[in-house]
């Protein structure tokens, strides 16, 4: 059941009296937007698109993360669709790897290119005074055209016109300053390799193009509303984005603290007595991620967990559509454990219920063992 709230033309500022929406009602619009309410019935390479990316830092996350939002999906897809191009990993959105569309990595890019850019002269940029980064961005385009390379033999080349300079700075430049992509087979299920770059227009045949600002926003909505402008700041990492949305027609809404949200003016709601089952989010996931105040996923106070390695090991588990248990998967020779840490004590029926989609995600990613809750 679903109420869709009136269909204003009018800009979001303009708007005198607007609904007060409460955070389990937010809590259910996210989860609908972000496919967790109920699996689709979508290609991998269609919900990745709705989801406007997934955040893709450590490689094998998005499998997890999209076996639970899409029905029957299955490893070899995801795999097929990075081997085919259909989808790629690239720095984008908060400077971090997301795994986009071709159509998002080229349009993209150029919008959040200025992140990208303070991101590495804050970390990097000191090492490199005095280089003229045209030509030595130039070289590195020129590199990456002749093959993919990793950060590493990036900078041994770069090094030998630059014997001088910080080698590791000189790798960092070009994977934070040009239009690039990681190529399998990096993120493909099953497989392993170091993070090996080329430019996005040698792997995918296109110039990258600036999209439009205001299509970012609307597609973010789609994905994350309601939301705030500082929630929309939070994913993609850009700022001033208040000024693009007085020029949308908007539908507003407040939150409980009185902050404006934003949405889509023909966006519907669900119930926010909607029924939602135990979902288990990956490493790094977005709806973590992407809200500048995480009350509505009950993650207000606490940090999300930001482990290394190559992910779909460990992640958290929604209950009642909230963060309230982190999970981690503890291989042994022959059988698995999968770890359940709630925060809080949980009833026996979601007990049960997050067992027993434990067990469905150790068949996911062939596992074979049993499902493991510590007290807390």
């Amino acid at each position: 059941m679903s109420s869709r709230g009136p269909d204003l033309s009018a800009t979001a500022d303009s708007v005198p009296d607007v609904d007060v929406l409460s955070r389990r009602q937010l809590n259910r619009a996210s989860l609908d937007r972000q496919l967790l309410l109920a699996r689709a019935d979508l290609s991998a390479c269609a919900a990745i698109e709705h989801l406007a990316g997934m955040q893709a830092q450590a490689p094998n996350a998005p499998y997890v993360g999209l076996w639970s939002r899409v029905n029957r999906f299955q490893q070899a897809e995801l795999a097929d669709a990075l081997l085919s191009r259909r989808v790629v990993r690239t720095p984008l959105l908060r400077g971090t790897v997301h795994l986009v569309t071709p159509a998002d990595a080229g349009a993209w890019y150029p919008l959040v290119r200025p992140v990208l850019a303070r991101g590495f002269a804050s970390n990097y940029g000191r090492a490199l005074d005095g280089v003229d980064m045209a030509v030595l961005l130039a070289d590195a385009t020129a590199l990456l055209a002749e093959r993919p390379r990793t950060r590493v033999e990036i900078s041994a080349a770069l090094a030998e016109r630059w014997p001088d300079r910080d080698r590791t700075s000189m790798a960092y430049a070009v994977t934070y300053l040009l239009p690039v992509v990681q190529v399998p087979p990096r993120g493909v299920w099953g497989e392993t390799g170091q993070a090996t770059w080329t430019t996005t227009e040698s792997w995918l045949a296109v110039v990258p193009t600036a999209g439009s600002v205001a299509d970012m926003i609307v597609r973010y909505l789609t994905a994350f509303g309601p939301a705030t402008v500082k929630d929309m700041q939070t994913w993609c990492g850009l700022t001033r984005l208040r000024e693009i949305t007085g020029q949308l027609s908007l539908r507003t809404y407040r939150g409980e603290d009185g902050a404006t949200l934003f949405d889509l003016p023909d966006a519907e709601l669900p119930d926010p007595e909607t029924p939602a089952p135990p979902r288990f989010l990956p490493e790094y996931d977005n709806l973590l991620l992407s809200y500048a105040d995480r009350a509505r996923v009950g993650a207000d106070h606490r940090a999300v967990p930001l482990p290394p390695g190559i992910g779909a090991v460990s992640g958290s588990v929604l209950v009642d559509g909230f963060w309230q248990a982190n999970w981690r998967l503890v291989r042994s020779d022959s059988t698995a454990t999968l770890h359940i840490e709630p925060f809080d004590r949980l009833p026996r029926a979601d007990i049960a219920a997050v067992t027993a989609e434990g067990h469905r995600l150790l068949d996911f990613v062939g596992a074979e063992g049993d499902v493991a809750f510590t007290r807390p």
